[in-house]
């Protein structure tokens, strides 16, 4: 059990977990404002603003940096991580949600010329991040690194 209270005091792990957590608790107000709706769904669904994936390695990134130095080894995995994660977010995985609402339409588009139903096959409305969504992972991250890290394990 010892290495349970490891991980979960691993400054890196904190810093890096709580930047998701505020990302989806974040989906979660955001799509409460607008849609009027609680979605808890939101908690663990991807794509949306801001991207969580974008806050996670972003904090990561950063608390290494502040802790290691941006010059360490450590850094060095972390910043790329991040930069192939954060492209990752806002280039196929939104490419890939904007395939699935295009075979929503057309799907729905047979249904309605044939009269009849197609397997009904669930796609993911949500899985990319627009760049702008991507942006506010990165500063909701970084900020949230550095909270952790002057305020928190200082």
């Amino acid at each position: 059990m010892d290495w349970l209270v490891k991980l979960l005091t691993n400054p890196y792990v904190v810093a890096a977990m709580s930047s998701w957590l505020l990302a989806q608790i974040m989906k979660i107000t955001l799509n409460l404002i607008i849609n009027k709706k609680l979605d808890l769904s939101r908690l663990f669904g991807d794509g949306g603003m801001p991207s969580g994936h974008s806050a996670t390695v972003t904090a990561l990134a950063t608390f290494t940096a502040l802790k290691n130095g941006p010059g360490s080894f450590e850094f060095a995995v972390c910043g790329i991580l991040a930069i192939i994660v954060c492209n990752d977010a806002s280039g196929v995985r939104l490419e890939t949600e904007k395939q699935g609402r295009l075979l929503r339409d057309l799907v729905a588009a047979f249904e309605e010329l044939h009269h009849k139903d197609l397997p009904n096959v669930k796609l993911k409305r949500f899985v990319g991040h627009t760049p702008i969504q991507v942006l506010f992972g990165v500063i909701l991250g970084f900020v949230n690194a550095l909270v952790m890290y002057y305020f928190v394990f200082s």
